[in-house]
């Protein structure tokens, strides 16, 4: 999986949380649900990114400086 796909799965889950808090204050029924599955598509876009991020060969280089 590409780096792009994780950003893209972090940005879809940003945008639907914004959708979800929308949701919620004007008292749509299911919008817990919609601001759950938001939360994790967030939880998991990030944790894709930072696993690419250190499992990048360049990564310990950088660290060292």
């Amino acid at each position: 999986m590409k780096t792009k796909y994780a950003v893209i799965i972090f940005l879809i889950g940003f945008l639907s949380n914004l959708i979800g808090a929308f949701l919620k204050i004007t008292h749509y029924p299911n919008a817990n649900l919609f601001f759950v599955i938001a939360s994790i598509l967030e939880s998991l876009g990030m944790l894709i990114f930072i696993y690419k991020l250190l499992t990048y060969p360049k990564f310990r280089e950088f660290m060292n400086w």
